[in-house]
């Protein structure tokens, strides 16, 4: 489960990463790219810095956070997918 769980947060980060750069040279959005980059790559980050945790508490507290940031993307992800229906009547 790890395994599978740092590759997918690393790939997601990878994504984050190249929606980053097209914000910053596409579309001249720097602060918003910024906050993208950040916010994103942070998932992965908590994961890693999970495998170091000092104690379990510190272990589920980063993990938490990971599942935070997860949980607002697929809120966003049910909002805009209802949006989408609701356009095509």
């Amino acid at each position: 489960m790890g395994d599978v769980l740092q590759e997918k947060s690393y790939q997601f980060a990878l994504r984050i990463v190249r929606l980053s750069r097209y914000l910053t040279t596409e579309q001249r959005e720097f602060v918003l790219s910024k906050q993208v980059l950040r916010s994103g790559t942070s998932i992965g980050a908590n994961v890693e810095e999970s495998k170091q945790a000092q104690s379990k508490v510190d272990f589920i507290h980063k993990m938490s956070i990971a599942n935070k940031l997860i949980s607002d993307c697929e809120e966003l992800q049910k909002i805009l997918v209802a949006s989408i229906k609701t356009s095509k009547g």
